[in-house]
């Protein structure tokens, strides 16, 4: 799929700006503090940032990490870097330098824009990084330039657009290829969702982080796509925020459980969202109780979906279904073939839906299909992992994402597990892997294991088993401490339990199904 026909054909991110202009030029674009841009303003600074990193000598299909927090300075960066044909790495600027050294390590990446921090950390680990030539504050695209004209560039399409490092299995994140075809389809798959998700005159709430797949996308992506408006927050505060939506009248809120979670507890939430027509929650599952306070408050449902980075990222969700029921993800969304396969088999579980409504009978509990793999086929799928491909999508197009669920009768799809071990904090993933490498570099820990444990606020959060050397005195906080030295703060343990050891595998593994067990009913690891 190289364009998406929509009147005015795009092949190119960036064109969304320069048709939402065209279409609007004088319209709210962004809306960031006291700062309003309109959607010609956008475009014209779009057109002098991809001016400026043209510049600097950055070639077409070379990668620019961006590590910066909501405001103007990100989809400007972005937009341009793209318009500039070049593939943009969304960076968390919270990353420390040893997240820092793999990403832009990993990826190649040539140049960055990041603010002091994160500038300042780079400069320490800058011999690690052969490929990097060009680091650069926002401010540098800000500087005066004539580009002679709209910017343009051949590429779009199949060629690489975002390179968004995300779960593996085991080990480090790997790098996820999204093209430009993966993620312009995605937003053009949200855009036939009826009744419309979105249409010109909304107002959207941006406080999920752009570096995030959830935020650029479902949320950047479809103001873009639409051209309607955009209010950005830096960051989630849950007082400021729903003043952000009470006072500029926001009619759609792209958000995560713990956003609504917060909302929900505060006085004065139904009348601030009293113009918002659409909110919908992502990245984990809402909890049910916040659910019915959300909808007893406002009389509307909190619409709830289900996507992958690798995916760009939305796969389904209630706004398909009937009415949404509690845990569900809902189904598939157009332009999306879902199937549920049996992990060891392969065989198609989802054919039994068709079986169980004929079969149907009153006494009958269990109309659902059984449990499987959630495998995919779509045109917003990616291109495979970094660098060559791998593990991207067969040769008939479908994908298996790791991930388990069932469907009942009416086709409403509830996920059951992960096969992947990852874990999902306010829907920042962790890789058990990465923080027990760091845990084991501690000269007083011989093992170590990592598991989600349930958070009522973050839905997920990250226990630690820890076996210790002998006569080796070691408190929670001591090693709560030593991960902060490595890791991002989400991905750091906010629980620690000491064993004498840890329950193993005939292959010797540590067997994670047996401490999950041992943490439900509260028993020592190392008797299980």
């Amino acid at each position: 799929m190289d364009e998406i026909s929509v009147s005015d054909p795009v092949r190119n991110i960036a064109d969304l700006v320069r048709r939402a202009a065209r279409r609007n030029g004088t319209g709210r674009a962004l809306i960031f503090r006291d700062t309003v841009l309109s959607w010609a303003e956008l475009d014209s600074r779009v057109d002098q940032a991809a001016a400026i990193l043209r510049g600097l000598g950055l070639a077409e299909g070379e990668r620019l990490a961006i590590a910066l927090p909501n405001g103007l300075d990100f989809p400007v960066a972005y937009l341009g870097a793209l318009r500039a044909g070049l593939v943009v790495l969304p960076v968390n600027p919270g990353y420390t330098g040893r997240e820092l050294a793999h990403v832009l390590g990993d990826s190649g990446a040539a140049a960055v824009i990041a603010g002091p921090g994160v500038l300042a950390e780079i400069e320490r680990i800058r011999s690690e990084l052969p490929a990097l030539v060009q680091l650069l504050a926002p401010t540098a695209l800000d500087e005066a330039v004539t580009p002679g004209g709209p910017v343009t560039t051949e590429c779009g399409g199949e060629d690489l657009a975002l390179l968004i490092y995300t779960s593996g299995t085991s080990g480090r994140p790997k790098g996820a290829m999204l093209s430009h075809r993966a993620v312009l389809a995605n937003l053009e798959q949200c855009s036939r969702i009826e009744p419309w998700v979105l249409n010109p005159d909304d107002v959207v709430l941006l406080v999920l982080p752009l570096f995030h797949v959830y935020g650029l996308n479902p949320g950047l992506g479809q103001v873009l796509w639409e051209g309607c408006t955009a209010v950005l927050a830096e960051r989630f505060d849950p007082v400021s925020t729903l003043g952000l939506i009470a006072r500029h009248k926001v009619t759609n809120v792209p958000g995560a459980p713990p956003m609504y979670v917060a909302w929900s507890l505060l006085p004065d939430f139904a009348e601030s969202f009293g113009h918002v027509r659409v909110a919908i929650c992502g990245a984990d599952q809402l909890p049910t109780d916040t659910q019915e306070r959300l909808r007893a408050a406002t009389g509307r449902y909190v619409f709830e979906g289900y996507g992958l980075t690798e995916t760009a990222p939305v796969l389904t969700s209630t706004l398909m279904s009937d009415e949404p029921k509690p845990g569900s993800i809902g189904r598939p969304i157009p332009g999306v073939e879902l199937r549920l396969i049996d992990v060891v088999s392969g065989a198609d579980v989802m054919a039994r839906l068709d079986d169980l409504a004929e079969e149907h009978d009153e006494d009958d509990e269990d109309d659902t299909a059984d449990p499987g793999e959630i495998v995919v086929r779509g045109a917003n799928l990616f291109s495979g992992y970094w660098p060559d491909g791998r593990d991207g999508p067969d040769a008939d197009g479908w994908w298996r994402t790791g991930d388990v669920a069932y469907a009942d009768e009416d086709g409403d799809l509830f996920l059951v597990d992960r096969i992947r071990e990852l874990i999902l904090v306010s829907g920042f993933n962790v890789y058990p892997r990465e923080v027990e490498d760091v845990l084991v570099t501690h000269p007083g820990i011989v093992e170590a294991a990592v598991i989600g444990a349930p958070h009522p606020y973050t839905g997920e959060t990250v226990k630690a088993y820890v076996v210790t050397a002998p006569g080796v005195q070691l408190t929670a906080e001591d090693v709560i401490a030593h991960c902060e030295r490595a890791l991002a703060r989400f991905k750091c343990p906010t629980t620690v339990e000491f064993a004498a050891a840890l329950p193993h595998s005939a292959t010797g593994k540590v067997s994670k199904g047996r401490l999950r067990m041992a943490a439900r009913r509260g028993l020592d690891p190392s008797g299980v």
